[in-house]
């Protein structure tokens, strides 16, 4: 239970509705407990052959009685049932924009199914307890004591023996369910590999067709749905056998009262509507037996479920605001400068940067170039604080980075990435996906800008044209332009473009960067490529080699200094010649 204690603020931000829902419950249990005493005196009455009121009156008030306490069972429901939606909705949503906070380091460790099982799966158990739980609980209590209070007063002993079968149900139910708990988390398990599988599938469909691997990820996915409904089959057994048993021990309790209260009621201890009596109560005895086993089980299964969540929810946010944080910093111009900056991931002692000291004068363009895994993209992923800097300090507007607060930060940079991922929307909202209103000119001017304008027109729809998960209809080009429209659309004080023109051939990247001239100059511009042309007529040039700045200058500069620079400039001049040939 001390798992739970997490769920107290969730409670008390609901505690009138959970009060409102008790008091409904204790009133539908009073008259719930009347109605079997309304059927045992009418009983006595028709055996008796005495007639205090008709038979219409007594069917009326038991008609009654069942009708406004099945009313209160409603209201109960309304409310505690209610109330548990609202906080599975209140957890889901705290639980999501958690999540938007954790480093990418979290979804490499974490699969998708896993992250999806959380948000579904441990949600719900929690929400089973929190509604059903608390409302049965109450339930159990309640109605236990009050029964075995009238049934005690009736004959002590024909409610002992009755009583005897009983508890077996709540022993039964809980062995039952324990036992579904320890299979639904082997189902939980599988349906994690299944959704993953499907998932991995759908978002890597053009993988799999390029290299004809549909029957095998067919097989595949078939092995490891067998393995699902073999899971969820040895659960469906274990269950089947729990109705049957509460049933039989539920006859046992009535075949005792019978017999036992039929021996009193000839004996003259007991009238047959005391008997009928017994019998009505036992029944309203039986499901607070099945309740409390059950109730014991959401407990076991929401305990584990919170520890998954809460082990999430306690996971701190790589970066965040802190007390160096000012507020009073509302914009910044884009002036760039690592001092003596050294990185390395969290998960390894190797030095992905090293002794990094560079200046970016405010609307100056920057361009890197250097070997695959040198570490370009992670330098520039430093300046939004994707990451912390390890050793050193990098300054914006000539303040520590760590001072502007981190909405204001990466609201003013602009990230176009090597992987460009695109939403399952229009294609108007992927580029104005930075703001909540579309500006139709400002999408278009920046669909021009990234060389977009032209292909949007081949579509259906156009700018309202529906791309696909993944903007799967696109070509690679088209989504890289679709991001390079999108960074755009933005107008970041701070531009970088990730090596987001690989995809377009040399004619298409000389429009782009043609287009990209007017707003280049306005801003502060890093860009990482792999091609020369890219990069020449910017301001300034640095070559990442052994993880750090081995040349740096314009592109004139360190061609003359015939060094790293030099050498991929010249082969890259000869791939271009043998081509032409």
């Amino acid at each position: 239970m001390k798992s739970l204690l997490p769920l107290l603020p969730y409670l008390k931000a609901r505690k009138w509705k959970l009060i409102s829902g008790t008091i409904f419950v204790v009133i539908s249990i009073f008259l719930q407990s009347l109605y079997p005493m309304v059927i045992g005196n009418a009983v006595d009455e028709i055996t008796n052959k005495t007639a205090h009121y008709s038979y219409f009156q007594y069917a009326l008030l038991s008609l009654s009685l069942i009708i406004t306490g099945g009313a209160f069972l409603f209201l109960t429901r309304k409310t505690i049932i209610v109330a548990s939606r609202e906080i599975e909705n209140d957890l889901r949503h705290d639980f999501f924009e958690h999540l938007m906070t954790l480093p990418k380091e979290f979804f490499d460790r974490n699969s998708t199914g896993d992250i999806m099982a959380h948000a579904t799966n441990d949600i719900n158990n929690i929400r089973n307890f929190l509604g059903p739980g608390i409302m049965y609980s109450i339930q159990t209590l309640l109605r236990t004591v009050v029964t075995l209070i009238i049934m005690f007063g009736i004959s002590i002993k024909i409610s002992l023996l009755a009583l005897i079968p009983l508890p077996l149900i709540s022993l039964l139910v809980y062995k039952v369910m324990k036992t579904v708990y320890g299979r639904s988390q082997k189902v939980q398990e599988s349906f994690s590999d299944l959704t993953t599988k499907v998932q991995e599938n759908f978002a890597g469909i053009r993988v799999v067709k390029s290299y004809v691997r549909e029957l095998s990820e067919i097989d595949r996915f078939v092995k490891v749905s067998a393995d699902y409904q073999k899971k969820s089959l040895l659960l469906a057994r274990i269950q089947s056998y729990s109705f049957p048993m509460m049933f039989l021990l539920t006859s046992l309790s009535v075949i005792v009262v019978v017999y036992f209260g039929g021996l009193e009621v000839i004996k003259g201890n007991l009238s047959l509507g005391n008997v009928t009596e017994f019998i009505v109560y036992l029944g309203q005895l039986t499901w607070p037996m099945i309740a409390f086993g059950w109730v014991i089980n959401l407990v076991q299964r929401a305990s584990p479920s919170m520890d998954r969540i809460m082990k999430i929810m306690n996971t701190p946010p790589a970066v965040e605001d802190n007390e160096h944080s000012d507020r009073n910093i509302t914009t910044i111009k884009g002036n760039v400068e690592f001092k003596n900056v050294n990185f390395k991931y969290p998960s390894t002692d190797v030095y992905v940067l090293k002794n990094i000291n560079l200046k970016i004068p405010e609307g100056s363009s920057l361009g890197i170039i250097g070997q695959t895994g040198c570490g370009k993209s992670t330098l520039v992923n430093l300046i939004p604080r994707v990451y912390e800097v390890t050793e050193g300090q990098i300054l914006i507007d000539g303040r520590d980075i760590k001072s502007v607060p981190i909405n204001v930060l990466r609201n003013s940079v602009g990230v176009v990435p090597q992987e460009s991922f695109l939403f399952s929307d229009t294609i108007g909202n992927n580029v104005s996906y930075s703001s909540d209103d579309c500006d139709e000119d400002n999408v278009r001017k920046s669909s021009e800008i990234a060389g977009l304008y032209k292909d949007v027109h081949l579509f259906p729809e156009n700018f309202k044209t529906i791309i696909g998960e993944r903007g799967v209809t696109l070509s690679g080009g088209q989504k890289q332009r679709t991001s390079i429209a999108r960074a755009v659309y933005k107008k970041p004080d701070i531009l970088i473009l990730d090596d987001s023109l690989s995809a377009v051939d040399t004619s298409t990247e000389e429009e782009i960067l043609q287009g990209l001239k007017d707003v280049l100059k306005d801003r502060t511009t890093i860009v990482i490529s792999h091609r020369i042309s890219t990069l020449k007529n910017l301001d300034k040039i640095i070559v990442i080699d052994n993880h750090t700045i081995a040349e740096e200058g314009t592109h004139e500069e360190l061609l003359v200094k015939k060094g790293h620079y030099y050498n991929i400039h010249v082969k890259q001049l000869l791939e271009e010649e043998i081509e032409e040939m």
